[in-house]
């Protein structure tokens, strides 16, 4: 399948009243598709090399909740087949980046209306912005630690404001402007930081690891987890499962919108290539890396370490001190923009494309972080589990219902023209611009990956790694129920028919984008 282009000035034209369009949001022109198999590698390596990642492998290793600590072999067996799952749904919800060259927003539109897309993009605004400040606190304390090791007048800046130190303020404001000007500076610039960023963070990510085996006298079990014990066959195969459903989980956002990006690739090919390299190989490798520091660590400080902040404070050679700091404030710049920063932008945008550009978008979702003062979000699992927890769950159906949509009931064409028009003869406006099939298919999904993600039932709690695998095909298998009972068969001019009553005309022909 190829990506079509389209003029831009006839969409505009289409949307009389300036809701649904504006230049951030059409299909992405050939001149801007510079996005080859490097550069979506690049996305991916950034996206791994960070402190939370750190934190979730080194989590496993040591144990977290009721899991007990897994084995280095685990945690790599586990974290590959997540990462080959992802692969496969990034490629899917990437191709219908490619194909339309639109950003998740406007691509969602086909399936919730040209009204109805926002809620999905609220929510997933709404996660990224909370995720956005919480990667930029955990840059922060590398950064802090960074300052106060150059400049120590800085540790005396310890006051508490709002539950933060002022030194820590000061950190989290100075990377919330760097973020902000790169991304200030357009696509383009978000593409040259990840090319660059990307292959430095991974030398020094292997320095680092190479430094603590040799701290560590070259001494590293594959087979024993952080209390030096082997789980027996049956529960490491438990592990592994679960390894596989925290992962899924943690990169569920991206497997939603990595349309975001996907817009700007070439060819599906380069697409497809920078996803294999960027995912099963790199982040098993990133995986690998952090546990091996781990593992060390406790053979020379005696412990352990959940946060890489606190193995930086350990470590007394100013060099490693310095390179691996900077390294992780870079790493976590990174992934913050690709996962976070640029999606909230095109969610924010998309719900008032008149007033909210790209990057008015970024402002308004840099402020959003700071007033959100993440590192009390982060630091309450009452709020992570509640409030970050439950708008989670909700991606999964939010995924299988677009999926299905698209590839199953739209069969990949899709009216570029309609999805940019409130006209109420347009294929996509439905029900008032609101599909209320998606709807109708959303809530019984949703309200079972609430319940799985929040209630403290036994069963729930022994689900909940694997609420994704869950609720995406719920989510799929209700719209599917929902389609099956309006009587509407597969094909690309589904949908169109908003049943009694409805404000919809004739729909116009298709024009297919693959």
């Amino acid at each position: 399948m190829e990506a079509v282009e389209v003029d831009r000035d006839e969409l505009r034209r289409g949307d009389t009243d300036g809701r649904l369009f504006n230049d951030d949001l059409a299909p992405a022109t050939a001149q801007e598709r510079t996005w080859g198999g490097y550069a979506l590698f690049s996305l991916w390596m950034n996206d791994a090399h960070n402190a939370s990642n750190y934190t979730f492998a080194a989590a496993l290793f040591i144990g977290t909740g009721t899991l007990t600590g897994m084995t280095p072999l685990g945690i790599v067996i586990g974290v590959l087949l997540a990462t080959l799952i992802i692969f496969v749904a990034c490629c899917v919800s990437g191709l219908m980046g490619y194909e339309t060259g639109a950003p998740y927003p406007v691509i969602s539109r086909v399936t919730w209306g040209v009204w109805g897309a926002n809620f999905p993009a609220v929510i997933r605004g709404i996660v990224a912005i909370a995720w956005y400040g919480i990667q930029t606190y955990l840059a922060s304390v590398s950064l802090e630690l960074l300052m106060i090791r150059v400049l120590p007048l800085v540790g005396e800046l310890d006051a508490p404001v709002l539950g933060l130190r002022v030194s820590g303020w000061v950190a989290f404001l100075v990377l919330s402007a760097v973020q902000l000007v790169i991304v200030w500076r357009g696509m383009d610039a978000v593409r040259h930081f990840q090319g660059l960023a990307g292959p430095v963070i991974w030398v020094i990510m292997i320095g680092l690891g190479a430094w603590m085996l040799w701290q560590a006298g070259w001494e590293f079990d594959w087979t024993a987890n952080a209390e030096g014990r082997t789980p027996g066959i049956g529960y490491q195969v438990y592990q592994v499962m679960v390894a596989v459903g925290l992962t899924v989980g943690t990169l569920a956002t991206l497997m939603l919108n990595f349309s975001d990006f996907a817009r700007y690739a070439p060819s599906a090919r380069s697409m497809v290539l920078g996803n294999v390299l960027g995912l099963p190989l790199n982040w098993t490798a990133f995986a690998m890396t952090s546990v091996l520091c781990s593992a060390a660590a406790i053979k020379v400080y005696g412990e352990a370490f959940h946060d890489p902040g606190d193995l930086l404070s350990r470590i007394d050679n100013d060099l490693v001190f310095y390179v691996v700091s900077l390294g992780f404030i870079v790493a976590t710049i990174g992934v913050n923009i690709v996962a976070n920063f640029v999606s909230a932008a095109f969610d924010l945008s998309n719900v008032s494309p008149r007033r909210l550009s790209f990057r008015v978008g970024g402002i308004v979702a840099v402020l959003a972080s700071i007033a959100v003062t993440p590192w009390n979000l982060y630091g309450s699992p009452v709020a992570i589990t509640y409030f970050l927890g439950s708008l989670g769950a909700l991606l999964g159906p939010f995924f299988g219902i677009l999926v299905i949509d698209y590839f199953y009931y739209k069969r990949s064409r899709v009216d570029l023209h309609d999805l940019y028009s409130p006209a109420r003869n347009g294929r996509y406006y439905y029900q008032r611009g609101v599909n209320l099939n998606a709807l109708a298919a959303f809530v019984p999904a949703a309200v079972a990956a609430l319940c799985i993600a929040l209630l403290p039932l036994r069963l729930c709690q022994v689900l909940a790694p694997f609420s994704w695998f869950i609720a995406a095909p719920l989510g799929a298998l209700c719209y599917w129920v929902v389609m099956t009972v309006r009587g509407q068969a597969p094909g690309p001019d589904v949908g169109t028919d908003s049943g009694p009553g409805a404000e919809t005309g004739p729909a116009p022909a298709s024009q297919p984008v693959g």
